[in-house]
């Protein structure tokens, strides 16, 4: 039965909160993260033998219809689905591929994943692919929740915290597809940025996104990928959503902020600059 989606964590170690299956137990008793196959990566600041373990949070903004689980962990992201639906849209014809990891782009930090086109004895490469994940962060802790789950093994009380929304993918991320795009562009290569539908329906509701298309022959592209509930499997599973691409010019676009409908004429700046001056007593 899925889950109810509120504000608060929604995964947990991996399961969804209301899963009491003994893998769900051994797992929040073991830190362990079933997306990487290890220990849960994520301490406290605090407390760094602690883990924190939430996968995705419940949140409904002004852009969403109602409470969706928004990811907050870029390993969530590390389901078979992702890879294939990158390798059948950008390179289906290779035949022999892998998946390298955490490679160095030089200036430009390192990439999550590369994917390499080699020969059939893995000997010479021939092409490769750049691909990076990008989930979202908080303001303040929803750990408590978590210490709840184990204490309790359900969540007692409600606790404060907030989604960073602008950070994660304006500041952060829209930064690093600025400076890895520069760097793929100038290869003639292709870099793709897997985000949550819901983190494009942000950046939609928030900034000039009118550049962005679908042309396979742009640099940048971003795939977008939808958490949707399981009954069979009893979990949330991604499932690929909406392709979107576009060049630099595009994400100088996204950079610079609200669609230019949106900005203040000067008149209105001005006055609202003369306002605050009325206010603060340095104009009459």
């Amino acid at each position: 039965m899925k889950p109810q989606i509120g504000r608060y964590p929604i995964e947990v170690f991996g399961y969804t909160y209301t899963d009491r299956c003994q893998a769900a137990i051994n797992a929040r008793q073991t830190q362990f993260c079933p997306f990487l196959g290890r220990e849960c990566t994520k301490p406290r600041k605090s407390e760094p033998h602690i883990k924190v373990g939430i996968c995705s949070l419940g949140y409904k903004g002004s852009f969403l219809e109602e409470f969706e689980p928004v990811i907050v962990c870029p390993f969530r992201f590390l389901e078979d689905i992702v890879f294939k639906s990158i390798h059948d849209r950008f390179f289906p014809e290779w035949e022999n591929y892998h998946w390298i990891k955490e490679v160095n782009m030089g200036v430009s930090g390192n990439v999550d994943f590369v994917a390499v086109k080699t020969d059939a004895e893995c000997k010479q490469v021939s092409d490769f692919f750049c691909v990076e994940f990008q989930a979202n962060g908080t303001t303040g802790s929803p750990y408590p929740y978590v210490k709840d789950l184990l204490n309790c093994g359900k969540y007692d009380k409600s606790y404060t915290f907030g989604l960073n929304w602008a950070n994660e993918f304006m500041k952060t991320m829209m930064q690093q597809v600025y400076k890895k795009g520069q760097v793929v562009n100038a290869w003639g290569k292709k870099i793709v940025f897997v985000i949550q539908d819901v983190a494009m329906a942000y950046l939609e509701d928030a900034v000039d996104t009118s550049d962005l298309r679908q042309d396979m022959n742009d640099t940048i592209h971003f795939m977008t990928y939808k958490m949707e509930w399981d009954d069979e499997l009893s979990r949330f599973r991604l499932e690929a959503s909406k392709w979107f691409s576009t060049d630099l010019n595009g994400i100088n676009k996204i950079l610079a902020g609200a669609h230019s409908d949106l900005y203040l004429t000067e008149r209105q700046f001005l006055n609202n600059a003369i306002k605050k001056g009325r206010e603060d007593g340095v104009l009459e």
